[in-house]
Formats: structure tokens, sequence, C-alpha cells
């Protein structure tokens, strides 16, 4: 979640090509609603080109409405029409 949050978009593949769980969560949040509250799009569709769940819903937010709050109109598109 901490590289996703923070844009480091090759640390996110990095973790993803040697087996991390696309679909981790730490207490509050996953990298998916990380990378979308934060408006990295690059990471989004990276971690939605690797199974992301879309719907997952953590004790925060989830993706959609992270984006949505934040402002990030391309990232919403994006989970919307993934």
């Amino acid at each position: 979640r901490a590289a996703s949050s923070n844009g480091h978009e090759a640390i996110v593949k990095l973790l993803l090509d040697n087996g991390a769980n696309v679909n981790a969560q730490t207490e509050f949040s996953s990298a998916l609603c990380a990378a979308s509250d934060k408006g990295h799009e690059a990471i989004v569709k990276l971690l939605l080109d690797n199974g992301a769940d879309i719907n997952a819903q953590t004790a925060w937010s989830n993706a959609l409405c992270a984006a949505s709050r934040s402002g990030h109109e391309a990232i919403v598109k994006l989970l919307l029409d993934n």
C-alpha cells in the first residue's frame, strides 16, 4: 500500500512480479484505494491489470469512493470501465 500511495510505480511492479498479494489490505486501506485516492493513474491501471478487486471494501473506503472524493475523474472512469 505504501508504494502505491506514494506513486512508486516501479516498486509496485516489482512487488507484483514477485508475488505480492494485489488485494492485501492494511488496517484501513488497500493498494488500489491508496493509488486511487492519491491520483496515481498508472499504478491504478497496473493494479487492475494484475487482478485488483475494484469492489473491495476496506475499513476506510473503496477505490471508487476514494477517487471520487479526491476529484480524480480519469481514475473514476478507469475504475468504472473495469
